[in-house]
């Protein structure tokens, strides 16, 4: 009797290690849904400013052909080409961190996505080793209160005689 308490017990122990791992593993996969929408976040907001300093890069070109035409106004006009000229060539210092950047974050959202895919499947399996624990313990529980009954049974039947 006292083993299969300890083994109820045992078993009970399982089943809560089991519950904990899954609900860390839960908690884990938030986390890094979680981080995967801020990546997405930090992903729409690396575009936007990608199409906007394209938009400036545009803009700036058409100023810095603007320049060029009117190069024979003088030295006013020159120091102004000059000027868009820098600015164009910041731009696209900007513009190729902002394509670097974007293309370090599309790679680590598909990490954080690969990670997650796989976090996912550590959860279902902790969950369908968490449903064989319990239908065991079901089964044991359903042992256990037969060969209850048949002990009570056989007692009150070894009383009678």
């Amino acid at each position: 009797m006292d083993k299969f308490k300890e083994k109820l017990a045992a078993l009970r122990d399982e089943v809560n290690a089991a519950t904990l791992r899954c609900e860390e593993s839960e908690a884990e996969v938030k986390r890094l849904k979680d981080d995967n929408l801020n990546k997405e976040h930090e992903i729409t907001s690396l575009k936007n400013k990608l199409t906007f300093t394209e938009t400036e890069l545009e803009k700036a070109e058409s100023k810095m052909a603007e320049a060029k035409l009117n190069l024979d106004e003088g030295e006013t006009t020159k120091t102004v080409g000059e000027g868009l000229a820098r600015k164009v060539s910041l731009l696209e210092t900007e513009l190729d961190s902002a394509e670097r950047n974007l293309r370090e974050t599309t790679e680590k959202l598909r990490q954080m996505d690969i990670k997650a895919e796989h976090f996912e499947r550590k959860v279902q399996q902790l969950e369908n080793e968490r449903d064989t624990y319990e239908r065991k313990v079901e089964d044991l529980t359903t042992k256990y209160n037969g060969i209850k009954i048949e002990l009570e049974q056989t007692l009150a039947s070894l009383e009678d005689l």
